[in-house]
């Protein structure tokens, strides 16, 4: 009896661990464009021109995009170079190429001085070029914010990275503040800001020897107001810029990312290529070069893949669609955020806009959201012990399963779907291979009355979902118009008849995700520029509150009962 239940407990607690590890999201994949073709070339000649296949940003979310000057750095493309057949890449086939540009501060007010600042990507991450003309020199960018913050004298306001800053003293007169910059908890500089009339506001940090560069500007703040209090002194700052200078470094010709190692370095455009061939293989990830793949269906009738960017580092980031200028379509091959079965080339969802006419005002109706159930394989892919398909249906950019398989209105989000062969430390424990699992107790059922956001109007068809706006829907310029169920368009800061936007969804990896405005009692919400800092009052504060949370996965127990004899 001991024996039995110390393996049903093994057994449980185990696959427990296993359920919930698999339930948790750990990485997040940003796809660009879906490639489809019976060929490498064939896909050239389909979806590119002049002999290459280029990805910028407009199509790539994870390539870095400032949507309000329609600013890009980065291109990725795959040329038809000799040796470039079937699926192969020849050498000198990928071509990544990133040049400096010019961006506007976050926080931008020109007559202070913040204007703009230099920028390129480098392999879908921002970095600050140490010499804003040559792309040789990088250093990752930590912070680029107009949020306000208050500080009390004493207490440390947390950039990232290990960098902070610390109001010393605030002066009697409230006129000036006694700022102080760390890095790990060294000091690095400090500077006395005055706030009276005439005066800037800003200090900047320069700094010599960063690979051998001299006066290099690695933090910018703006101080808005100072107060002496009886109690307590305290600065307001809005505008905060930092880069991550203790580890800048130096590209060189002979350096090497991944399977791209022919560095050239001309100015301020950096240009990277492979020198050997590049293999698109069935089935697999290859990387490109630093977190950057080419991910290949297992499909031997045709050549299907995407470039994509893994992400593992705890956050919450934006995966976004192509970006458009009028009416336009998305569906999974151009908006990252759609359910994609690239092996069976499955999509179920799509998101349409017409009736813009030179506008802003989306018509009545002219918001389509559509969703229709699909087929696709289990993960665990073994027809023959009846692990063949099963139904899928993609709501607003997250995995269901339709309850019942031919009507899309009762639907319960996808927990686990693996193939992983599980296998415990002792003898006595099972081996699993293939887990499905839904979330049954969490399970909705959609009616026409029902609303998500403003799309309002729902139709049910069967196995397919349409819900759209029964009033206009204005794209708001620079802002962020909810659509529904958490998916979004961010419109850029134009003039409505020169009108720019795209759809997005977040991600988020780690537990607990706490909300920017909300990082301790250091962050002040958002105020006009002629508000005034009250004075702090004496007594008891408020704990700050927490973020949201991600929700709890739902676990898969089983026991195994072994009968002993």
């Amino acid at each position: 009896m001991k024996r039995f239940a110390a393996v049903s407990l093994a057994a449980l607690m185990l696959l427990t661990v296993f359920a919930s590890a698999a339930s948790a999201a750990d990485v997040i994949e940003i796809r660009g464009p879906v490639y489809n073709g019976s060929d490498i070339n064939n896909i050239i000649d389909t979806y590119g021109e002049n002999n290459a296949l280029t990805i910028d940003a407009t199509k790539f979310a994870a390539f870095y995009y400032d949507i309000d000057d329609n600013v890009t750095t980065e291109t990725l493309s795959i040329l038809a170079v000799p040796g470039t057949e079937g699926n192969v890449i020849g050498e000198g086939g990928i071509v990544y190429e990133t040049t400096i540009q010019q961006v506007d501060y976050e926080f931008y007010r020109p007559a202070a001085g913040w204007s703009n600042y230099s920028l390129i990507g480098f392999f879908a991450e921002k970095y600050i070029p140490i010499n804003p003309d040559k792309a040789d020199k990088l250093a990752k960018l930590v912070l680029d914010s107009d949020d306000k913050y208050t500080i009390r004298t004493g207490e440390q306001l947390d950039l990232g990275e290990g960098y902070a800053i610390e109001a010393k003293q605030v002066d009697v007169d409230g006129e000036k503040v006694w700022l102080e910059f760390t890095k790990d908890g060294e000091f690095v500089d400090d500077e006395i800001i005055s706030v009276v009339s005439g005066s800037d506001n800003t200090w900047e940090v320069e700094l010599d020897d960063i690979q051998d560069e001299d006066d290099v500007v690695v933090l910018r703040v703006h101080v808005n107001q100072v107060f002496q209090g009886a109690v307590d002194s305290i600065a307001q700052i809005e505008g905060l810029w930092l880069i991550d200078y203790t580890n800048a470094m130096k590209i060189e010709s002979d350096d090497e990312f991944g399977n791209l190692d022919n560095v050239k370095i001309n100015g301020d455009t950096l240009t990277i290529t492979n020198e050997d061939t590049f293999t698109l293989t069935r089935d697999d990830e290859e990387e490109i070069a630093e977190g950057l793949f080419f991910k290949t269906a297992d499909d031997t009738r045709a050549l299907r893949f995407y470039a994509m960017k893994q992400i593992t580092e705890p956050g919450t980031y934006e995966i976004r669609g192509e970006v458009a200028e009028g009416d336009f379509s998305w569906d999974a091959t151009n908006f990252a955020g759609f359910f994609y079965d690239v092996n069976d080339d499955v999509s179920t969802e799509s998101l349409t806009v017409t009736g813009l006419n030179g506008g802003n005002v989306i018509p009545e109706g002219g918001l389509v959201y559509e969703t229709t159930i699909q087929m696709v394989d289990y993960e665990y892919s073994k027809p023959s012990v009846g692990w063949d398909q099963f139904p899928v249906v993609g709501f607003f950019a997250e995995e269901y399963i339709p309850i019942n398989p031919d009507k899309a209105d009762k639907l319960a989000k996808l927990v686990l779907d693996s193939n992983q062969v599980f296998q415990g430390a002792v003898d006595s424990i099972a081996q699993i291979e293939g887990i499905w699992l839904i979330d049954y107790a969490n399970a909705m059922t959609i009616e026409s009355d029902d609303e998500f956001g403003d799309l309002d109007n729902v139709k049910i068809n069967g196995a397919t979902l349409t819900i759209t706006n029964e009033d206009t829907f204005t794209l708001t310029r620079d802002d962020e118009v909810e659509i529904g169920q958490g998916m979004f368009f961010k419109v850029a800061d134009t003039a409505a008849s020169d009108l720019r936007y795209y759809p997005f969804v977040e991600k988020t990896i780690g537990g607990e995700v706490v909300d920017d405005d909300e990082d301790d009692d250091n962050v002040t919400e958002p105020v006009d520029n002629d508000t005034e800092v009250e004075e702090p009052t004496e007594g008891p504060t408020e704990e700050p509150t927490e973020g949201p949370t991600t929700e709890e996965p739902t676990f898969l127990q089983i026991t195994f009962y072994l009968q002993i004899s």
